[in-house]
């Protein structure tokens, strides 16, 4: 087996070709509102009606969207490769669950869950979320989105920077390179200094110099073809 240990982080990109809005893209979701007031912690205090609101919608999208052949592709690796795939997002969506994968690490926290900030529970959630909603544990009314906000700290780092520091191969598909820690991911791994390291992106991320390897265009086609060179170069 060439690689015993892969890891693998996947950005919006991925999603996008589902049909989910990213960041950056001009009319989407995100284009209608300022990351400040929907994507902070201050924004929550300020209006949360509002970012109620905007995380309702995101769920109602979400419904709409279907995993990619970049997803089921992971999702496979992980079921066929000997050795370990681990997959770490910073996508809050669960396209990667409904395309096969299991133990997905959500850095960024998780779209269909909530967390109460009296009791601090996390639930699974699928509908709407209002100010006066209860929280089911502890009927407070103090339930937000379980996501990480920007000036939050992400979830699992430890977990991650350990599966980062055994990696023989790291993948980065789909991520723009601009958000840390997750930019930072392949400077972590080429510090270690025994693992490949692959960019698969649309484009070439802000990070792409740090790539051995880059290969460029519709995740939907480039991961398949990628994880099926993998699989190949594994004994049967």
């Amino acid at each position: 087996m060439r690689h015993q240990n892969i890891v693998i982080l996947t950005g919006a990109g991925i999603s996008a070709e589902s049909g989910l809005s990213t960041f950056r893209e001009e009319g989407g979701l995100w284009d209608r509102h300022r990351i400040e007031d929907v994507a902070t912690p201050e924004g929550f205090v300020r209006d949360p009606d509002l970012v109620h609101e905007f995380y309702s919608t995101r769920r109602r999208q979400l419904k709409t969207a279907s995993p990619n052949p970049a997803h089921i592709a992971l999702g496979r690796l992980q079921r066929e490769h000997g050795g370990q795939v681990s997959i770490v997002t910073q996508n809050v969506d669960d396209l990667h669950e409904r395309g096969g994968a299991s133990d997905v690490i959500h850095m960024h926290g998780e779209l269909k869950k909530l967390r109460c900030g009296a009791c601090h529970r996390v639930h699974v959630w699928d509908g709407v979320c209002a100010t006066d909603t209860p929280c089911p544990a502890c009927h407070a009314k103090a339930l937000r989105p379980h996501v990480v906000w920007f000036g939050e700290m992400p979830f699992d780092m430890d977990r991650i920077m350990a599966l980062l520091a055994d990696c023989d191969l790291f993948m980065s598909i789909g991520t723009s390179g601009q958000v840390y820690p997750a930019a930072g991911f392949v400077s972590e791994v080429r510090q270690i200094g025994h693992a490949h390291t692959v960019e698969i992106n649309l484009e070439p991320s802000d990070g792409a110099s740090l790539f051995a390897e880059r290969r460029h265009g519709p995740a939907g086609t480039l991961v398949p073809a990628y994880v099926e060179e993998i699989l190949k170069g594994e004994p049967s």
